[in-house]
């Protein structure tokens, strides 16, 4: 089953740390990473997508994706 995640957060060091931890949990970069003004809060947002292929586990919409 491969599985989709899209990771997003403030521009800050507190988003590199939620990719660096979903690479070290096996994850891998999806294309390019996103960077976008939030007029609400003033602030710039990252996004990145991660991948990741995992054997044996069927997909069914209620599975927790953070645990993988």
């Amino acid at each position: 089953m491969k599985l989709y995640r899209f990771l997003s957060g403030p521009d800050d060091s507190s988003f590199c740390h939620k990719v660096t931890a979903a690479l070290n949990k096996g994850w891998q970069l999806q294309g390019s990473p996103t960077y976008a003004f939030d007029a609400e809060t003033k602030t710039m947002r990252c996004g990145q997508a991660v991948v990741k292929d995992v054997e044996y586990v069927e997909y069914e919409p209620g599975i927790k994706l953070s645990e993988y």
